[in-house]
């Protein structure tokens, strides 16, 4: 699979509480993004946040919080990307934060030695 050098970063900003059926909405969206061949997902899990509720979401050495933030992250061509937002959609049904940006391919893969 080849990603162009000009790709798209899709970003989704989720609570880790967030869910998509009997799925975490996590899960459903690295799982449906993969069926859909798109290059790669990655889920990063915050320490500490807030969103438009303003509730803050944290973990605390005596207390661990249920509901972390999370970022998924996704980069692909803009075809690729703009034909999973549909789906993606569907799935929100809960809040949340999604936002596009363009960025550069620098390498995706193995380097292959010269």
């Amino acid at each position: 699979m080849q990603i162009p050098r000009e790709a798209l970063q899709l970003r989704i900003f989720i609570g880790e509480s967030d869910s998509f059926g009997a799925s975490p909405l996590y899960e459903a969206i690295v799982l449906k993004a993969r069926e859909l061949h798109l290059a790669g997902a990655t889920v990063l899990r915050g320490a500490m946040g807030y969103g438009k509720s303003s509730r803050l979401h944290t973990t605390k050495i005596l207390r661990l919080s249920e509901d972390l933030p999370l970022v998924i992250e996704i980069i692909d061509s803009e075809d690729n990307i703009n034909r999973f937002l549909p789906v993606l959609d569907e799935m929100m049904t809960t809040s949340g934060l999604v936002t596009l940006e363009k960025v550069q391919v620098l390498q995706y893969g193995n380097k292959v030695p010269a």
